[in-house]
């Protein structure tokens, strides 16, 4: 479970009013999430894929009983190598969001967890809606050698990209309950 009480880097505490943000790799860019917007961080699991997935769908992971469909955000945004070796494949995390309005959020499949900072909310420079695809990258953020994106996981699939994931993720549901978890 992710413990926003532990900061990965105590030195990024500024002060009681700033927020917490978690810094992902995705490629060769950083972005961040807000950790609000965190359930939990999972090292790598296992994963299966059905034939037929669209490419940035990584597949599903068995949560419980329940077939969670994973994003693999690099790919979505074009950031991947397509060639991604085996040692750089271990640091991978997926990221479960908190439900948000319309219920839960695919998970998120990231390159890596680089670090987890505070900053003030004066400290974002927003994000004019046009900036990204769908809204998703709402802020910079700053950090000490650059800044991250900061993504709204509510806005990084466009509505027909939700409609279509729901119905895989039924799919998915549905063989995980006729068939258990895929060997």
């Amino acid at each position: 479970m992710f413990r926003r009480s532990h900061p990965l880097n105590p030195a990024a505490a500024v002060s009681a009013s700033a927020e917490a943000y978690l810094v992902l790799q995705l490629g060769a860019r950083r972005c961040a999430l807000s950790c609000a917007a965190v359930r939990e961080i999972l090292p790598l699991p296992r994963l299966w894929r059905p034939p037929g997935l669209p490419r940035p769908l990584a597949g599903f992971l068995n949560l419980s009983g329940e077939a969670v469909p994973v994003l693999d955000l690099a790919r979505l945004f074009g950031l991947s190598a397509e060639t991604a070796d085996a040692e750089a494949a271990l640091y991978r995390h997926v990221i479960l969001a908190s439900p948000g309005p319309q219920g839960a959020l695919p998970g998120l499949l990231v390159d890596r967890v680089l670090d987890l900072v505070r900053v003030p909310p004066a400290g974002l420079r927003p994000l004019a809606g046009d900036a990204s695809l769908n809204g998703c990258a709402v802020a910079e953020l700053p950090l000490a050698d650059g800044f991250a994106h900061l993504l709204a996981p509510e806005r990084i699939l466009l509505a027909q990209e939700q409609a279509r994931l729901a119905t895989l993720r039924e799919a998915a549901q549905t063989r995980l309950q006729e068939w258990g978890e895929p060997s």
